[in-house]
């Protein structure tokens, strides 16, 4: 197959599946065995085209959040998205300075979509004597931040898919938790491809695809997550992400049948 081929495939990937709660690292990990293994810098990079998608579909939100912050109730919801990123940005730097590594082999990823898959299927159970509100407390901005930490430490447990479960576990409602967990992926995307880009540029003759692939497969990816993020808020007002959480228990169960 073609090497542009493939990375649109993958780009098509990543941009489905990032904002779905269904894990993107656990479905290139699939298609990666039959499209051939790519570097860091492309899955952390391509990132980056959905969260342009994420930009776009909340464009009126992006554009209120950034010329209304002298009103209370945007510093207050501004306040809440930045605890979030501040428990993500400095988790992460004591992981690495620990000398976290992320597991490579499939297992892990494996369990930790499945586990995730029944998580939301118990959660959502739940939620039917539980309604949700929309307003984002503190409590919400910690659980969100934190969600993004274990997903960061456990590939296949989906970023989206982990922030948005911990959001409805404190009292959020699905559109509200979709919407927070989502404008609160801008940064923490963007800052990843970021670092990721300044590191392979520090780095004499790393190894990564070239850069006129890498951009194909973010151009596809932000494509392709606007139709799904679009989907996906249009979805959720009047269902559950119970089928989610099936989809999941058989794509996690899969990949341990695939790998044993």
């Amino acid at each position: 197959m073609p090497d542009w081929l493939s990375i649109i495939l993958l780009g098509c990937i990543e941009g489905i599946t990032e904002f779905l709660p269904v894990s993107s690292t656990g479905h290139l990990l699939i298609a990666e065995h039959w499209l051939g293994h790519r570097s860091d810098l492309f899955n952390v990079v391509i990132q980056s085209g959905a969260v342009v998608a994420v930009i776009v579909v909340f464009a009126q939100r992006v554009r209120d959040l950034l010329t209304g912050w002298a009103r209370p109730e945007v510093q207050d919801y501004l306040s809440k998205l930045g605890l979030a990123f501040v428990i993500t940005a400095v988790g992460g730097l004591l992981l690495k300075k620990r000398g976290f590594e992320l597991p490579e082999t499939p297992h892990p990823v494996a369990w930790a979509t499945l586990i995730g898959g029944i998580a939301f299927i118990v959660i959502e159970r739940w939620l039917r004597n539980h309604p949700g509100s929309a307003e984002v407390t503190w409590r919400v901005a910690i659980a969100v931040g934190i969600g993004q930490l274990i997903a960061a430490t456990c590939p296949g447990a989906s970023r989206s898919g982990t922030t948005i479960l911990l959001a409805l576990m404190v009292g959020m409602n699905r559109p509200a938790a979709a919407e927070f967990t989502f404008l609160l992926g801008i940064p923490t995307l963007l800052a990843a491809g970021a670092k990721e880009t300044l590191d392979v540029l520090k780095t004499p003759n790393a190894t990564h695809e070239p850069w006129s692939l890498i951009l194909l497969g973010t151009v596809v990816s932000a494509l392709t997550a606007f139709l799904a993020v679009k989907w996906l808020l249009g979805y959720i007002r009047n269902h559950t992400f119970v089928p989610f959480g099936w989809y999941r228990v058989i794509l996690g169960g899969a990949i341990l049948l695939w790998v044993r």
